[in-house]
Order: structure tokens, then sequence, then C-alpha cells
């Protein structure tokens, strides 16, 4: 078994921003196995709030030995964007050896289309209504927010240019309490549905409790099974996205854990191309909300690439994953 790395890059349709920063291009890793016969791709995003980089990443993958199985490998490397990408990767080849899709490997339905939110960059809030009114023909618009006080006139604004779109938002751990209270029955008079990760990931515990009139979503609170028992009472939905959970099994298996719990299920992503997203389709089916948006903010992608369209995201074709 054949084990490959390399670094791809992706240009942006246009500057994308949020509380954090903003990025012109999507840097990623490919991951490539080869057993001989068959090929398996994966792709992660390494994210620098979680503390890694593109050079560590691949140190994590080249370092692995040189035979595992999938099993083994959620013992070999800890939930994060490394392990996300061999998993997936070896989701594909298990599925190109077998001549099985990945939804019968994994004992899942057949996947059919979901209808994904498109996420509005941070901006002043004139510019944040002209980016909702070229996206209002779009179901579900997430809009990115930045903790200032023009908050409520963003979101003015996007309710302005996109009236009829349904629409979650994504604080990125830049709110306090305070601002939460403040804000969250404002936002539901709005038509906001959700708010992402309002409190700082090490500072949550004021949610604990609280009057929650705007459901709250833990984003960077939560990152595989073992996170969900410091949630509960404090969260509403959990964002699951495959470069936290360290891949497709751990996904999967949050989302049951999370259901079973009582927690609302979101499948989110990272910056990425169609590559990443397709796996993630397999959580997503179902799901409260639905945020695989990466390839609509690419201005190129894999080749296939995942298909967009009114009825949603659709599942991938064999040649791209799965």
């Amino acid at each position: 078994m054949k084990l490959t790395v390399t670094r791809d890059v992706f240009r942006l349709a246009r500057v994308f921003t949020i509380s954090r920063g903003s990025r012109s291009q999507a840097e990623v890793l490919t991951v490539r196995i080869d057993d001989g016969g068959h090929t398996g791709w994966g792709e992660c995003v390494p994210y620098a709030r979680y503390g890694e980089t593109l050079d560590s990443v691949t140190g994590q993958i080249t370092g692995l030995p040189d035979a595992f199985d999938r099993a083994q490998l959620q013992g070999l490397l800890p939930a994060g964007a490394a392990r996300n990408a061999v998993d997936c990767a070896m989701w594909d080849l298990e599925a190109k050896r077998a001549r099985q899709p990945v939804w019968q490997l994994a004992g899942l339905d057949a996947p059919g289309p979901e209808v994904t939110a498109y996420t509005l960059s941070l901006d002043a809030p004139a510019a944040m209504q002209a980016q909702a009114a070229e996206n209002a023909h779009r179901p579900l618009l997430k809009t990115k927010l930045g903790g200032g006080d023009e908050d409520v006139a963003r979101i003015r604004a996007v309710r302005k240019g996109a009236p009829d779109a349904r629409i979650i938002v994504d604080a990125n751990e830049g709110w306090t309490p305070e601002l939460y209270a403040t804000l969250a029955p404002v936002l539901v008079g709005l038509g906001v549905e959700l708010v992402e990760q309002p409190l700082p990931a090490g500072a949550d515990d004021a949610l604990s409790g609280m009057a929650r009139p705007l459901p709250v979503c833990a984003d960077e609170s939560c990152h595989d099974r073992a996170s969900l028992a410091g949630l509960k009472g404090k969260y509403d939905v959990v964002n699951i996205k495959l470069d936290k959970t360290g891949g497709l099994t751990e996904a999967l298996a949050l989302r049951q854990a999370a259901l079973a719990g009582g927690f609302g299920v979101m499948v989110g992503c990272m910056v990425g191309s169609s590559l990443a997203m397709a796996p993630a389709l397999l959580v997503a089916q179902g799901a409260a909300f639905t945020d695989l948006d990466g390839p609509l903010l690419l201005a190129e992608d894999r080749t296939p690439a995942l298909h967009f369209d009114e009825a949603g995201v659709h599942p991938a074709a064999p040649a791209l994953w799965g």
C-alpha cells in the first residue's frame, strides 16, 4: 500500500473574510493510497485555529507506518485534518476494491441531494446586502458576523437583500454572553434560525442554563464523540466537520451519538474542493442544516466536481470519490 500526500491550491471566486482574517485561495492536502490496482483519494484542510499547518499535517500523514487498516488508523492519529484525509482515502479505496459505493459499505441508505447553505463573507452592511441580493435565489444563506456593533445592521442588510431566504449566522467565537443576550431576540425577529459558536470554545460555560431564544450550534467546541459530554446544557446543535472529527468513520459515529444525545445536527466544511465535500454529504443526509458550499466559493475545482442545482448538492460520481 503506497501512500502519498501533495499540496493543492484552489483560487477562490472572491476574497473570503471571517472574523479571524481573509483569504483568496484554499490550500489543501490531497492523499492518495494505491494498492497496485486501485487508488483511493481524500482531502483535508489544515486549520490554524486548531494548531494545524500544511507542514505539520503532512508530517503526521507521512509518519504513518507502512501498513495499517482503517480501524487501526483511528488510534494512530488524533481527530483532525491528517486523519480525515487518510480515512476518506481508505473508504474510497475500499469502495473501489469492493466495487460498491461507500454508502453501502457503511450500511447507510442511498444518499440524495441536500440543500446547502451558501456563506456570505464578512463585510460592511451595504456590501453584505449586495452579496445577499446576488444570492437571493439560494434557499439558505449563512452570514459571517464579527461581534461588533454592526452585526444587527449586517443581518438587516442581508434580510433586505434576500427577503425570502432562510438565514443562519456564524459568530466564529466573536461574541460575549451579554452580546448574545442582546442580539438573539433581535436576530430571531429577523428570521435567523441558528447561531454557530457565539462564545469562544474555552469560555462557553456561560451558555449553560441561560435562555437561548436563538438556537446555538457548537462548532469550535465540538470535534468528536469525546466532545459531547461537555456540550450538554450549552448547545442545541453540533456542527460535524470531517476535518475536526478526523474522517468519515468518526463523523458517522458522532452523528449517531449526537442524535441519541438529543442534539440537532449540522454538517459543515472548511473551504475546500468537491473531494472534501463528497464524504461529508453522506453524513449530511437528513441533517437539520447542511453547509457544504466549499466548491461554490471556488473559482476552480476538481474534475469531476460535485453537481449543485436547485435541489442542493448531489452525491459524488464514483470518478470523484466513493
